[in-house]
């Protein structure tokens, strides 16, 4: 009976120093997975950093564009009106003269 209980001992500390050592390596592993995790994330970091640069950089582009082309269209509508207006006096002209006749 002995034997068999110091058996049955014998296993149970096996089994417990296993899990400790099981126990230990999950703990290592789990700081390397940190570690590795980190370096990505500030890989990943300066990538978005780029990436906002680069909008930037459009975004400034676009609102160029849109400004020149409001300048364009700005200035096609000035000569329209100064047409108009110059119309509109053609207009007030010929109906003085018409009135005065």
């Amino acid at each position: 009976m002995k034997k068999i209980m110091l058996a049955v001992v014998a296993v149970m500390c096996l089994a417990g120093f296993s899990s400790l050592s099981f126990a230990e390596d999950m703990g290592k592993m789990k700081d390397e997975m940190k570690g590795e995790m980190k370096g990505e994330v500030k890989g990943m970091k300066g990538e978005m950093g780029e990436m906002k640069g680069e909008m930037k950089g459009m975004k400034g582009e676009m609102k160029d564009k849109m400004k020149a082309k409001h300048d364009e269209m700005k200035g096609e509508m000035k000569g329209k009106h100064d047409e108009m207006k110059g119309m509109k006096d053609d207009m007030k002209g010929e109906m003085k003269g018409d009135m005065g006749k």
